[in-house]
């Protein structure tokens, strides 16, 4: 039972981690202050808020979605099929690549807490082709899934993830092989392509050693394209820097959800995720960390509504989809507005 809280890093890997510029104190840090409860609110303020009354904080008909034959889809076809909040497969420069998997119907270590909304779990491990490359931004529970980590094994030839996180991955059966981890700025190539990991601001933790492992965001690039991979984070000035860095994006996918004053630093509202994605250059947003989890108190197709009032107001490219939708991501940009029908 307690084998999804992992295991905290040790021996060579604590070592390395203990030379990262951004480990100090016993702990990985942010490159600018992030307190990960907003110094205006109280814990109890925070507690208090989950026993008011707010609307729609989830959706009270099943999710519409759509299913697909996912092994039957060419990786020669850039295509992006989002299974709900942080977890999608992309197909990129012919590898199909799988990003913060949740397939287990839950969101925290017990099945009982955080559950999916129902009809947002149309698909399953099994449901998945072969993967290239697993992409794990960071492990809080609602991006790294005990449960689908395990069953999916078999399917994956290479895991890229951020500084420390591996020792959760050997502890549930992952040859160290397989696994290549980044601290920010550090680099890879897999196959032809080249995997950058870039700062984000957020934190990390499962049990009871927080931060013990990085959080991170992933740059892409094949020989004509880019895109960034942006995991968990608040907004900063790291956005306009990777921005300046990479010139621009075909593609950037950026968290958008679960967000509230008391927790500002470490998740952005909307109009910040739009304005990330200036900073990036974007050439497209997707917006994800939305339609399948409630952990904040908003209402649950908030974001989204927000994200494209936002976008429109500057013609930004975006891309909407339904869960299970398979998208072209570098065709002209789409969306069906799937929520407000139900």
């Amino acid at each position: 039972m307690f084998s999804a809280f992992g295991r905290r890093p040790t021996g060579d890997r604590k070592k390395r981690i203990e030379q990262s510029p951004n480990y100090k104190n016993g702990k990985f840090v942010n490159r600018s202050f992030t307190p990960d409860l907003n110094p205006d609110y109280t814990f109890w303020d925070l507690i208090s808020e989950y026993f008011k009354k707010h609307i729609d904080k989830s959706p009270v008909k099943t999710i519409p979605t759509q299913k697909v034959d996912l092994t039957a889809l060419s990786p020669e076809v850039n295509h992006l099929v989002w299974f709900g909040h942080s977890s999608y497969l992309i197909h990129f420069a012919g590898k199909r690549i799988l990003v913060d998997p949740v397939f287990s119907g839950s969101a925290a270590p017990f099945s009982f807490l955080l559950p999916a909304y129902k009809g947002a779990d149309t698909y399953t491990v099994e449901d998945l082709p072969e993967i290239d490359i697993l992409i794990l931004s960071h492990d809080h529970y609602d991006h790294i899934d005990y449960k689908t980590i395990k069953k999916i094994k078999p399917k994956v030839k290479k895991v890229i993830t951020s500084l420390g996180v591996g020792s959760h991955l050997e502890y549930w059966g992952y040859v160290p092989e397989m696994i290549t981890e980044l601290d920010w700025d550090e680099d890879t190539t897999s196959d032809g392509l080249h995997i950058t990991c870039t700062t984000a601001r957020h934190f990390s933790g499962r049990g009871l050693y927080p931060k013990s492992t990085l959080w991170s965001a992933f740059v892409l690039e094949s020989v004509h394209q880019c895109i960034y991979i942006g995991g968990d984070s608040g907004y900063d000035t790291h956005f306009k820097e990777i921005g300046s860095r990479f010139k621009s994006f075909d593609l950037v996918i950026l968290d958008s959800g679960q967000y509230h004053d008391q927790w500002k630093d470490i998740h952005m509202v909307p109009e910040e995720t739009v304005k990330a994605a200036i900073d990036l250059n974007a050439k497209k947003l997707f917006a994800v960390h939305w339609a399948k989890f409630t952990m904040a108190h908003h209402p649950w197709y908030e974001p989204v509504e927000r994200i494209i009032k936002a976008a429109e107001t500057i013609d930004l490219p975006y891309f909407t989809a339904m869960i299970g939708e398979v998208l072209e991501w570098d065709k002209k940009a789409k969306g069906d507005h799937w929520w407000k029908k139900l």
